[in-house]
């Protein structure tokens, strides 16, 4: 872009910047679960991308969307350092920061416009994989994500972090055994999820105790990030149906959110329950259902209201 007219460079930048935005977007976010996060690599992103485009001596880039890749992954893989430290000050569970998107699907836009790609863009945010992408190793979560997720090949994810591709298909191994034996793969149909996520608030606002336990399965597990800052069921991940749901019908019955509103959003590419107190959003719960879709056997509530100020 040297020889590029006086301004012309930034409005060549701007444009190109914008018109991958949103695959970066995905990428860092499923790298980091953070919203804010992401947004800060991606404005780190864009100066850097700015610096380099505007450089009068440097060389046009020829492909700029792998350059712009490398440098987002890059900058999320240097901001795990201060995520892990808030992360062991952090107040009870940490869930991932919710994010609408579209039904059916998450936030990338595809480059092909093929269809197959959908229910992969839809799992690739989901709550459930995303708790269990925690579990991984930075480096390992790197290569899950533009493996598996976006499917880079593992030569190009060697040139992206810069290392051998021997050593980037040894990560892509661990973390794909890691991820598959925690998150089997399978996905429910969206009618029955609707189903037994309306059955489940019913329950829950009438405060129903034999049809919730009807619902959830035996061996549920209700995650509940307040971080400190809201109501939230516990400090610790809870186990067991009648625990969980005695616990809910009586946090539901004793202590009634005002002005209780229900909205079913597509929320990290599932159906789930946004909450509203009046006009605020107050939680948003994800349900994990089990293989058949019968029953909930995870329960992810959000009500952290640092993580929901971005909701609309």
């Amino acid at each position: 872009m040297s020889d590029t007219a006086p301004g012309a460079w930034e409005q060549m930048a701007t444009r190109v910047f914008t018109g991958h935005r949103e695959l970066l977007f995905s990428i860092v976010y499923n790298m980091l679960g953070s919203v804010a996060d992401t947004e800060d690599v991606l404005q780190e992103t864009w100066l850097a991308w700015a610096a380099r485009s505007q450089a009068p001596s440097g060389e046009q880039i020829a492909n700029p969307r792998a350059y712009l890749v490398r440098i987002a992954v890059n900058q999320a893989l240097a901001r795990q350092v201060s995520i892990s430290r808030r992360r062991e000050e952090y107040v009870g569970p940490w869930l991932p920061e919710p994010l609408i998107t579209p039904p059916g699907g998450g936030p990338i836009e595809a480059d092909t416009g093929d269809a197959s790609d959908t229910a992969v863009r839809a799992e690739s945010v989901s709550m459930a994989l995303l708790v269990v992408l925690e579990t991984l190793t930075p480096l390992e979560r790197a290569v899950f994500v533009l493996n598996e997720v976006f499917g880079y090949a593992h030569t190009e994810i060697a040139g992206i972090l810069d290392r051998r591709p021997s050593a980037i298909r040894q990560l892509a191994h661990r973390a794909r055994e890691h991820v598959h034996a925690r998150r089997p793969r399978y996905r429910t149909d969206p009618r029955v999820r609707q189903q037994v996520t309306e059955r489940f608030l019913a329950a829950v606002v009438g405060g129903d105790l034999g049809a919730l336990m009807q619902v959830l399965a035996p061996e549920v597990t209700l995650w509940a990030d307040g971080g400190g800052k809201a109501r939230a069921a516990g400090l610790r991940p809870i186990h067991g149906r009648d625990k969980i749901a005695r616990l809910i019908v009586g946090n539901a019955t004793r202590r009634p959110v005002p002005d209780l509103g229900i909205r079913l959003r597509s929320v990290n590419g599932d159906l789930s329950a946004v909450l509203l107190s009046g006009d605020v959003t107050y939680a948003v719960i994800f349900l994990d259902l089990t293989p058949d879709g019968s029953q909930v056997c995870g329960i992810y509530a959000v009500t952290n209201p640092d993580k929901l100020s971005h909701l609309v």
